[in-house]
């Protein structure tokens, strides 16, 4: 993967992709390339008028392109399955990039009760994917693609507390959640492998890339000098939102893909072309992978 750039993706002609956060940064970036390359794409995104400019300024860049927008909110599960339900029986699903995601913002709660970032990181996902997979499973050659982070290292997940209830500490949840992403596909790939399912569900993160994530927390609660701080950060020391959606890109389309594979930039995981990330061994533990399954099935009511 030496080099790899959006102009080795292959075609995507006649392939459907969802992307969730398809508003703004890598997750926009991504839906572009892939419609650039001729897949039909869902800008899956909570915010109607951030999601429909999103799409007017795709079809801007890529004349011609098949784009869409698709209301869903990650942090309101009845929101989640209205959305699946827009995809009908007989309907092929080649590509859903979970892609969307919040990061260390103050405490909060989702619309079903979840910690925020623990319920929209993951088991918004974990309930859309689950919702989606008899269209995935339809769909010869298909993949599910998690976007993580390299802040999964900050912490295991704590079975026990799922929703930070004890201690809520923004960047340690939002590591927890990272970690339940990368359990996720492990647990994942796993269950499509028994079943002898040819569906590849694959992970990655973009490295340090500059988009609207870094600031978000600091601009809810006013924080102005942590906001320029993180803005500055961006300036200096970030890779573009082009170069950080690569690591997804890659895994979504490129030849040989592994399941439970992990791609993120090959320069310290921050920066550069796609490579294999080094992941933390609690993201490949089989028990803890089914406890977090087994969790995450009760809680959101959508099982596998």
């Amino acid at each position: 993967m030496t080099g790899w750039n959006a102009s080795d993706i292959p075609d995507q002609s006649g392939r459907t992709a969802v992307v969730t956060g398809a508003n703004s940064g890598i997750g926009y970036i991504t839906a572009r390339e892939l419609a650039r390359k001729g897949a039909r794409v869902v800008l899956a995104c909570r915010s109607e008028a951030r999601g429909t400019a999103a799409l007017d300024q795709l079809r801007s860049e890529v004349p011609g392109a098949r784009a869409e927008f698709g209301a869903l909110d990650l942090g309101d599960l009845d929101s989640v399955r209205k959305f699946a339900g827009t995809f009908s029986g007989g309907e092929r699903l080649d590509l859903l990039i979970n892609n969307a995601g919040v990061m260390a913002l103050p405490y909060g709660r989702t619309a079903d009760g979840f910690e925020t970032q623990f319920g929209v990181n993951h088991l918004g996902h974990f309930a859309l994917t689950g919702l989606l997979l008899p269209r995935i499973l339809d769909t010869p050659g298909a993949r599910v693609v998690s976007v993580s982070s390299g802040f999964h290292a900050l912490a295991d997940i704590d079975i026990a507390d799922l929703n930070s209830e004890r201690r809520y500490r923004r960047w340690i949840a939002y590591g927890r959640s990272k970690t339940a992403n990368l359990l996720f596909i492990h647990e994942l790939a796993r269950k499509l492998a028994a079943r002898g399912s040819d569906v590849v569900a694959a992970a990655a993160h973009p490295g340090y890339a500059s988009t609207n994530l870094q600031t978000a927390g600091a601009r809810m609660e006013g924080r102005k000098t942590a906001e320029r701080v993180m803005e500055l950060g961006n300036r200096i020391a970030a890779q573009p939102a082009e170069a950080g959606a690569l690591p997804t890109l890659y895994a979504a389309t490129a030849p040989g893909v592994r399941p439970d594979s992990f791609t993120g930039p090959r320069l310290m995981m921050w920066r550069g072309a796609p490579a294999k990330s080094w992941r933390a061994r609690w993201t490949l533990d089989d028990a803890a992978g089914e406890r977090l399954w087994a969790a995450s099935e009760q809680l959101t009511g959508v099982t596998y």
